[in-house]
């Protein structure tokens, strides 16, 4: 997968790459499964969990 950025939609994420889930529940984001969370880009979920976005890049494309 090519480089996952603020943009980037969680749920293209999580079907590249199922591992990754594990980085949106630890930001409070249990709901992976549900149309709207797996809609969105990685930066509106970090607005709405009030998560550090720069942190959770790191995470994702370490």
């Amino acid at each position: 997968m090519e480089k996952i950025t603020k943009d980037s939609v969680i749920g293209e994420v999580l079907d590249a790459d199922q591992s990754k889930a594990r980085f949106f529940i630890e930001i409070g984001m249990h709901c992976l499964g549900c149309p709207h969370s797996r809609g969105e880009t990685i930066e509106q979920a970090c607005r709405v969990h009030g998560a550090d976005l720069d942190a959770l890049l790191e995470k994702l494309n370490g």
